[in-house]
């Protein structure tokens, strides 16, 4: 089934059009991304110029005031031209869109964050570390910040900060010393002592840029500690997370599309027409957009859901569900595309294998599918112990 379907508006019809002016240009350059391991620059550049980096951005702030939903249909489609270009630029999407939604900080702060976000500057949240592993896990982060006159003095390092290379703003948890709790931090790139330290070597999502962000004695004004948590780690209801698995379902549409592609091209001679005309082919291709079909009616009927006030108080598990399922589902799409082309597929230059590695990487953001899973046997035996009581 096509994304058209979910189409609801002139205005996300309108967005995906302005996607596709930039479209070729992102999937140029999407091979030597991957084989470089480099930052794609050139592509943040370009959807800052287009405005892509505040979709999210409430209206009155100067952004486009997407939803979830709206946010999803863009984004699928972005990263099905280059999942590291899709993953990165997610994050700043993502988080302003949950700051401004909850208005976690003063109105003060937000009207002047909203005014860089619109200027085209770009944010993430700098939470993992290495000793703390996962942090929906509920670890303490070693990184520490401690009261100094009218500053914070923040050290420590973090890793996995997706996007470090062209960020503007770094949301650093730390733990406040003097406080004895945990916050959130707003720190510039500009600030003296922030570096990034060119540590990203993996096999998947390459360009994401995920280095490590140090922070040797930065000195940040007191009125920078914009958050302080009050949820339990790891299960705060946030629908902006949606966008980690669109990305995922954006790589799984591409392979399908090239598979599809090859089966109408490809005739050897052992055959008459193409290999689109064998059963075991068209078997394959009816499996993956089975799959992409049941992954869709999932993420965006979660999406839906979530935007809906009336129902948005009534998701528990929901989000988890999605995450698990579509990336999931991807891994399982690519994986028919490739048996679908053969050994080809496994060639430096076929970008299957590029898919094929990326796709995977969704089994490592959050939450994880143990942690999806585990919630939802505790929700069923909760849910049980009620109705008996």
């Amino acid at each position: 089934m096509s994304k058209e379907l979910f189409i609801e508006t002139d205005e996300q019809r309108q967005w995906l059009e302005k996607l596709e002016t930039i479209s070729e240009s992102i999937k140029q350059l999407a091979q030597q991304t991957d084989e470089q391991a480099t930052f794609p620059f050139e592509n943040f550049q370009k959807l800052r110029e287009i405005g892509y980096t505040k979709i999210t951005l409430p209206k009155e702030y100067g952004g486009d005031g997407f939803t979830v939903y709206d946010a999803l249909l863009l984004h699928e489609t972005l990263a099905s031209y280059c999942g590291s270009t899709g993953l990165a630029v997610s994050w700043t999407i993502q988080n302003v869109g949950e700051i401004f939604e909850n208005r976690y900080w003063n109105p003060q702060k937000l009207d002047w964050f909203g005014g860089e976000i619109a200027n085209g500057a770009t944010v993430n949240r700098a939470v993992s570390e290495f000793a703390m592993g996962s942090p929906v896990r509920g670890g303490r982060p070693a990184t520490s910040a401690k009261r100094g006159g009218e500053h914070y003095i923040i050290n420590g390092r973090k890793n996995y900060t997706s996007g470090a290379p062209d960020l503007d703003y770094f949301l650093v948890s730390a733990w406040i010393e003097d406080e004895d709790q945990l916050g959130f931090f707003l720190v510039p790139k500009t600030a003296e002592g922030v570096s990034v330290e060119n540590t990203w070597d993996v096999a998947s999502m390459r360009g994401t840029g995920s280095d490590d962000l140090v922070l040797d004695n930065v000195r940040i004004d007191q009125t920078n500690l914009v958050e302080i948590p009050n949820y339990t780690t790891g299960f705060k209801l946030n629908g902006w997370l949606l966008l980690i698995p669109a990305t995922y379902l954006g790589i799984a549409q591409a392979a399908r599309d090239y598979a599809v592609d090859f089966a109408n091209s490809h005739s050897p001679n052992s055959i008459q027409g193409t290999i689109a005309q064998l059963p075991n082919v068209q078997t394959l291709i009816g499996e993956m957009d089975l799959a992409l079909t049941k992954a869709r009616f999932t993420i965006y009927g979660v999406a839906r859901l979530y935007d809906d006030p009336t129902k948005k108080a009534t998701l528990v598990n929901e989000i988890n569900i999605a995450k698990h399922v579509v990336t999931n589902t991807a891994i399982e799409v690519v994986d028919k595309a490739m048996r679908l082309v053969g050994a080809k597929s496994l060639q430096r230059s076929n970008p299957l294998q590029r898919y094929y590695r990326d796709v995977r990487a969704g089994l490592h953001n959050p939450p994880m599918d143990d942690i999806t899973i585990k919630r939802l046997a505790e929700t069923a035996i909760e849910n049980n112990l009620k109705t008996k009581e």
